[in-house]
């Protein structure tokens, strides 16, 4: 469990690593802030078919080589970053990216059903999410402060030595574990047929798009209205970051008793943060406040959605896993699309304003439609 998340905190670490060094990156590669901005683009579209083709394409393969060989790709992703003299081979080394992120996270939750006994299958979970806390706390102030210390290359590069460890830890740990069965693309039309997945899946694409089109392009909103200078910005995402570690704990307890709670609660958050931002967010002490919130609602709300279709799936974990993985993927791509546009063409405001918008609307989806029945518990409080 502690080698699984492991690579996790190596592949969330590389999959923020743009947010905290947007603007270095974009002024090295000769682009636009919004062109530099779509290297999380091309992650999320790879990331959006990888887990169903490691699922389906990959089926009969033990899952101890799947995993050792996405993290692999990991390594190569870092150290093409870290070499990229063209925005395109930065697009490049980020495909790689999405390919074992999204493969890694499609294979990750049903896995610990086979690791552990079942009485300690919940608590599994939530080791491999402190991957994600712990790199929701370090990946983006500590790229941020790496960044303006040796450069945006040499942090990539300080990435791919992290992803070698997450290598080797997997290599000394994890057992044979052959395919139990082999789904096809059939499964995942079964899956989309059920009222929760359908609710949770909506939810998660206008929520998710909304959070990566305003956080992808934080640090220029964070220069240009906050006007922070790199080392506050740098303390500013560690408070995003320890907002981020709190949210997934309390967000594990709250999905724990309520999955749909957990999401729309998020949401909620999510939505008040971007809006105080966008109200107050000239002011230090307010940005500060609102990073904190922003950070702990998205701590709490990838905790919820997994809960929400791992409780709704039990019966096709991987598929679930992979279907999740591809919703999650498709909404960064589309924030980050949407994100790039507005702050190309209305400045660092736009991308806030698209994320509180999107926030509000999916709280609205989970809780009216909860509330309405149209997802009902299957003798499980969701």
């Amino acid at each position: 469990m502690l080698s699984l998340a492991l690579g996790v905190f190596a592949l969330v670490t590389a999959e923020f690593l743009p947010a905290s060094l947007l603007t270095p990156m974009a002024q090295g590669l000769g682009v636009s802030n919004g062109t530099a901005g779509q290297a999380v683009t091309a992650t999320a579209l790879v990331g959006a078919f990888a887990g169903p083709i490691v699922v389906v394409g990959l089926g009969r393969i033990d899952r101890r080589v799947i995993v050792r060989a996405l993290v692999l790709l990991l390594v190569v992703s870092n150290l093409l970053a870290a070499l990229a003299s063209t925005v395109w081979i930065l697009f490049a080394a980020r495909v790689a990216l999405g390919f074992a992120l999204g493969g890694f996270w499609s294979l990750a939750p049903a896995l610990c059903l086979r690791l552990v006994p079942q009485r300690l299958v919940a608590r599994a979970i939530s080791i491999i999410f402190t991957g994600v806390s712990a790199a929701t706390v370090c990946a983006a102030p500590l790229g941020a402060y790496l960044g303006d210390l040796i450069g945006w290359r040499m942090t990539f590069l300080s990435a791919g030595g992290l992803s070698v460890a997450a290598l080797l830890a997997l290599f000394a740990t994890l057992p044979r574990l052959p395919a139990t069965d082999a789904p096809g693309l059939g499964t995942f039309l079964v899956l989309l047929r059920r009222p929760r997945i359908q609710v949770g899946m909506l939810t998660l694409l206008l929520v998710i798009s909304g959070h990566f089109a305003g956080f992808t392009y934080v640090r220029p909103f964070l220069e240009q209205v906050s006007h922070l200078h790199a080392a506050r910005i740098s303390l500013v995402l560690l408070v995003f970051g320890v907002g981020g570690f709190f949210g997934n704990l309390a967000g594990g307890v709250v999905a724990g008793r309520s999955a749909r709670l957990g999401v729309g609660l998020g949401s909620l958050l999510l939505a008040a943060a971007s809006l105080l931002l966008l109200g107050y967010g000239a002011a230090a002490s307010v940005t500060f406040a609102a990073l904190a919130a922003w950070g702990f609602a998205f701590g709490a709300l990838p905790v919820a959605l997994q809960t929400l279709t791992t409780q709704s799936a039990p019966d096709h974990a991987e598929s679930a896993g992979a279907l999740l993985v591809t919703m999650f993927q498709i909404a960064i791509a589309t924030g980050a699309i949407v994100g790039g546009l507005l702050v190309d063409g209305f400045g660092a405001r736009g991308a806030i304003g698209y994320c509180g918008l999107g926030a509000v609307v999916g709280s609205l989806v989970m809780f009216g439609l909860g509330r309405s029945g149209t997802i009902k518990s299957e003798g499980v409080a969701v």
